[in-house]
Order: structure tokens, then C-alpha cells, then sequence
């Protein structure tokens, strides 16, 4: 990464949301207006840097202009920023969010996967990125605010039924925005008796 970029770039640093940690104006404040509007499943959730531009636009190519490379970029500043939380986390198996098989298909790749792959090579923790699986092709979330987000997300998943918990688990995605696609996942995981559910992406929106 350039120092150009890097100076420009906006990482999350406190006070942020205990929760999903967004970044909060008010120091006493705990959880930013979405957690506390809204109950999730999963027990906290770290992200690098805010949706702005030029990380909009990185991440952006990362998932629809091939660059693949950019995931090992962002993997390694994950792990960087990230390494302790993961480790006091406790994380035992990563799991990427992943894409509907038509899409797969359409795009050669999954940039989840690749990130996570980046974040478990360092980190020494096993990826499974085939125990979640999408049996419903949805719209993308971005043209849908927060209700109508869960309501496209609802039962767009599934669980594979030989797999057993290790312990506790990371869902890596590229962006966090409402929640709605990592509560659907930990809520799936939960149920099949994983311990504690957290997320990590690359960057995070500002709320609903």
C-alpha cells in the first residue's frame, strides 16, 4: 500500500461500538444507534477501515475487476491491525460469506474466500468455505435499506449437515453495513452448536 493512500485511508480506532464496531461521536455512548436499535446473534465484530473513498474503490475492484491480488493486501492489514483481537477471540475455523454458485461462476472468484484464505495463512487457523452455502440468488444489498435488506437476505443460506463445530468462529466478508448477512450466518452456525460467533471485513459503513 502506498503512503499516499495509507495517509488518506480512515482506520477505526476508538470510541467505536462495543458491538459491531463502528466508529461513535460520543464517548460514553457503548453501542452506535444500529445495535441499539437492533439485537444481533453474533458477539462482536472489528472491521479495518470506513466505506470511504479510496477504500470504496479498492474494494470495489477487489471484487468486480479481478484484482486478486488486493486480497492478500488486505488480509495482511488485518492481521497487522488485528492479530491480538483474533487471538483473544479465541478463533478455532474461518468462514467466509459466500457467493450464490451462478455468480461464482460469473465472477471466477470469491473475494470472502480470499481474504479469509490471507487472514488463516497467517493467523495458522483453518478456512472452511464450504460448510455455508447461498441456495438463494438475491439482489445486491446495497440498492436496499436496512429492513428491506434482512427481508432479501432471510433464507439465503444454508448449513452443510456434517459440520461439527470447533469452537468459536470468524465470518470474514468484505464489507459490514447493516448486519443483515452476518446475523443470518451466525444465527445458522448458532443453531448447529457453534460456542461464539464474531465477524472481521475489510471495511464498515456508517449505519442505516
Amino acid at each position: 500500500m502506498c503512503e499516499e493512500c495509507r495517509e488518506k485511508i480512515e482506520y477505526i480506532h476508538q470510541p467505536r461500538c462495543m458491538k459491531c464496531g463502528k466508529p461513535i461521536r460520543n464517548e460514553e455512548e457503548e453501542f452506535c444507534p444500529d445495535c441499539r436499535k437492533r439485537k444481533f446473534s453474533y458477539e462482536q465484530g472489528r472491521s479495518l477501515w470506513l466505506h470511504r473513498e479510496p477504500v470504496s474503490r479498492a474494494v470495489y475492484d477487489f471484487k468486480f475487476h479481478n484484482k486478486r491480488i488486493y486480497g492478500d493486501i488486505f488480509a495482511k492489514e488485518c492481521v497487522r491491525v488485528y492479530s491480538g483481537t483474533l487471538k483473544k477471540w479465541q478463533i478455532k475455523e474461518i468462514i467466509p460469506v459466500p457467493l450464490h454458485p451462478a455468480k461464482r461462476r460469473r465472477r471466477g472468484y470469491n473475494q470472502a474466500e480470499l481474504l479469509a484464505d490471507g487472514i488463516g495463512r497467517r493467523m495458522g487457523i483453518p478456512v472452511n468455505a464450504e460448510c455455508i452455502y447461498r441456495i438463494k440468488k438475491t439482489i445486491p444489498q446495497k440498492k436496499f435499506d436496512g429492513r428491506a435488506r434482512r427481508k432479501n437476505i432471510a433464507s439465503a443460506f444454508a448449513i452443510d449437515a456434517e459440520w461439527e463445530p470447533a469452537g468459536n468462529v470468524l465470518i470474514v466478508d468484505d464489507i459490514y453495513t447493516t448486519g443483515s448477512t452476518v446475523e443470518e450466518i451466525t444465527k445458522l452456525l448458532k443453531k448447529r452448536g457453534a460456542q461464539k460467533v464474531y465477524f472481521l471485513t475489510i471495511s464498515i459503513g456508517q449505519g442505516l
